[in-house]
Order: C-alpha cells, then structure tokens, then sequence
C-alpha cells in the first residue's frame, strides 16, 4: 500500500436516513482530489435495525435487500447503492473495504432451551452455580430473506454464550454448554477468556458455522466485487479461524485482497505474537500509537516527542500497521473512548501522513466533523493541505532527527518521480526552539515555508 492513504468513511453518529451511501458517493471526486485513496466503509449487512451503527449484526446475507428488521436499507442504504457506491470507486482507482462482524450475532428470530451455566463477568473461566436451563435468544431463520443465497439456519449450537437468560429475566454472560462445547481457548486473556464479547457469542469452532462462514464470504466478494475486509474484535475471535479465513481468502481472491484487523491492545508483544499466529495474513491497527498520541496530548509538553514510537506496531512491523490518530470506538461518548486532544491532532496527523511506515487512515469524524453536542468541528483544510504535501514531497529515503524532548523531525529526500523534498518539525513545547537536519547540499540557501501556514517565518 505505497503510500497510499485509507478513510475510515463513517463515525459513530452519522444520520440513521439510510442515504451515507448516496453521500458517500456524492463525495468521491473531493476526497479523492485531496488523496484519499480507499475507503474503509460500515458494515453493510442488516443489523438489529436502521439505528444500529452495524456492529450488532443480524444477516451477512442481507446488504440491505430484504425486508428484516424493520427495513430494506441498513443505517447506510440499500443493496443497490452499495454496489453503486463500490463501482464508482473501483472507476476512480479506489478500493473498498468491508467491515466486517464474524464475532456474534443479534436480533435473534425466536427462542430455545438450552443448558448453561452463569460465569463470572470479570473471569468468564469462573462458574457462579450450578448448570440449568435458560432461554435464550439464538434461534435465526431468516423469514424475509426466505432462504436466498443460503438455507442455513442457525440455532444455540451455533454459539457458545448468550448475555440473557429470558426464562428467568436475569441478565449476564452465561455460557451454552454441550458436547466439546467451550469458550475458545485462542482470545485474548483478558477476564479471564474473552471469546465472549456481547449479543450470541458465535462458535467458530462448530464444522458447520465456519464452513457457513466460507461460503458465504465467496457469495459476498463474488456479489460486491469488494476489495477486502476490516475484522472487527479480534481479540474475541478464535485466532486459528482468523489464520484459515484469511488463507482461504488470499487463496480465492488473490493476494490483493486486503485484509486489517482491529485488536484493541496497547501492547505490541500481543499484537506481535498474534500476527504470527495468523502466518502474517491480516495487517492490524495500531493501537499503541494511538494511545502515545492520546497520552502525548494529556502530557503537553510535559511528553517526551522522542518516545511517541515506542511500543507501537508501526515501529515494529511498519508494512502491517494501520495507523490512525482516533477512530468510532475512541471517539467521545464510547466504551473505548481516548480521544485524542484538540490540539495535538494536526501533530499526529502529521506523524502518519508524512511519514514513510505504517498505512494511514484519516477518520471521517476528524475531517467531515461530529455533530453531536459535545461534537468535533470539521477539520478537512488542514488535513487537506498534510494530504496534499504527503502526495507531493513525502516519498524517498527518511532521516530520523528525534533529538530533542520537545521537538523531533525528519526529512524525505524524494524519488525520482517526487523529487520535492520536504522536512518535517513536531514541536509540543511553550517556547520556539530550533533543530537542525540534513536536506542536502542542492538545498544550500533555499528557502521552506509552513505547508500548515502556522509560521510565516520562513526557514
């Protein structure tokens, strides 16, 4: 992905009219005049209904097609503008991506009985009394899309945990058991297993779930023509399904098929470790730089510029990183939420756009704005003009000049196809300091200006 650069083209609280796809559309020739190059777009299948952002999904066979949950359309729109919308940019050189929800699954068609046994919501390895019978929401047979595309119904084997107990109204995590029937054991350990996460826990494990699940990925590049996935919650996904679904897709689709996952963990250790327990098939965001940049705007100048690369998959596996600067989970008012400092968003926006590691991603809610109350103005002019120096001056060999505490920079020497030069200056301090850096002999007494327009002062 040579210097390419990816949108996160939603945010969390984007209008619930089912028409971000016609915008989203609208806008292709202005983002893709700035330089934005791909989009990473919601998920497009039918959630629990046009309120719900997509995460809690219902039917990966439905795109916005069949009357199930209330509509036709998703939040976004309808099966056709979808396609609409990925034939417009695959006409502009763009490439879509899909997120993609293979964790669980919500809205439920009816109930069953089932055995289960309550755990403890801080360590899901920890029984709380005895097995018993509960009720519970797992039965999907998909009445309004009457068996299309697949016949498959899905019913508590499926799964290994549900969040609601309906028999007796108690809510909490309680896990379905059955014959070879358990969490699985390749998630993260965090309380204790965390294959669980919310709604109908999908078992990726059960021969027919994952076989479903291959299936139907071929019916969806097949039917979109998409150009590759956004995993959401690795974490709580079983790492081996993750290894062969990323293996049978390079295998079905070519090697251009892209793939990025979200892990959400500070800890490159983790993250290292999870790459090759996938063979390196799925690029991952990186949450450790995302957090430096979020700590570094609590700090002032109090943070040390020299360390904002420390401990960050970008730092380490620079060609499978994904780095962003914030995102819909940690924007305000989410479970995740680290939003990254009014102030030091123009600085780390600038730490991944002009730099030569790690495969950039503007957030639609940085550059479009938030509306809500407690919101984030629109800041596409000075992302346009990082953009626009990033497609200019922001190739060939780097030179590093993390010297000072306060003030760090590098220079790009260019290419033989960009041969402008350019040196960049992050500076979180109180007062103007200086920092000298190489650009070259053939630069003796040129002039450089602030592509930023912060500092008249040229240098």
């Amino acid at each position: 992905m040579k210097n390419r650069v990816m949108m996160q083209a939603f945010e969390w609280y984007l209008e619930s009219d089912s028409k971000h796809f016609v915008r989203l559309e609208q806008l292709l020739d202005e983002l893709k005049e700035a330089g934005i190059d791909d989009l990473w777009i919601p998920p497009v299948f039918k959630a629990t209904g046009t309120n719900d952002v997509g995460y809690g999904i219902y039917d990966l066979f439905d795109l916005g097609e069949f009357d199930q949950k209330g509509s036709v359309p998703t939040k976004y729109g309808t099966k056709e503008e979808l396609l609409s919308l990925i034939e417009a940019c695959h006409q502009r050189g763009m490439k879509v991506y899909a997120d993609t929800v293979l964790n669980h699954k919500a809205g439920a068609d009816f109930k069953e009985t089932f055995k289960a046994v309550l755990v403890d919501s801080d360590n899901r390895e920890e029984n709380i009394g005895e097995p018993h019978d509960i009720e519970g929401w797992t039965g999907f047979n998909f009445p309004g899309r009457n068996d299309k595309y697949s016949d498959f119904k899905w019913n508590f084997n499926h799964f290994t945990g549900v969040d609601y107990d309906d028999l007796s109204k108690e809510t909490g995590i309680f896990r379905i058991l059955g014959e070879n029937k358990y969490w699985s054991s390749n998630v993260s350990h965090e309380m204790g297993n965390y294959d669980y996460l919310m709604f109908a826990d999908v078992d990726l494990k059960h021969p027919d779930v994952s076989a479903e699940l291959f299936r139907w990925i071929e019916w969806f590049v097949q039917e979109t023509k998409i150009d590759g996935l956004r995993f959401d919650a690795l974490k709580h996904i079983d790492r081996d399904f993750i290894r062969d679904f990323t293996s049978y897709c390079q295998e079905q689709f070519g090697e251009s098929f892209y793939m990025v996952g979200e892990y959400w963990s500070s800890s490159e250790a983790v993250k290292a470790k999870y790459l090759d327990a996938t063979d390196y098939n799925v690029d991952l965001f990186d949450v450790g730089l995302h957090f430096n940049f979020y700590e570094a705007a609590l700090g002032m100048e109090n943070y040390d510029l020299r360390e904002i690369f420390e401990n960050t998959l970008v730092s380490t596996h620079p060609t499978l990183a994904v780095t962003f600067v914030d995102n819909h989970d940690s924007q305000k008012g989410q479970s995740l939420q680290s939003w990254v400092g009014d102030w030091f968003k123009p600085l780390a926006y600038t730490l991944i756009l002009m730099r030569d590691e790690g495969y950039p991603c503007v957030f639609w809610g940085d550059y479009y704005g938030i509306n809500q109350e407690d919101g984030y103005p629109a800041s596409k002019p000075w992302i346009d003009k990082i953009l626009k120096a990033r497609a200019s001056s922001a190739h060939g060999q780097q030179d590093d000049y993390f010297d000072n505490n306060n003030t760090i920079g590098w220079v790009r020497h260019g290419d033989e196809e960009h041969p402008t030069k350019s040196a960049t200056l992050i500076h979180n301090g109180t007062e103007k300091t200086s920092l000298m850096m190489f650009v070259g002999k053939e630069q003796a007494n040129k002039e450089f200006s602030d592509v930023l327009s912060y500092d008249d002062e040229r240098v």
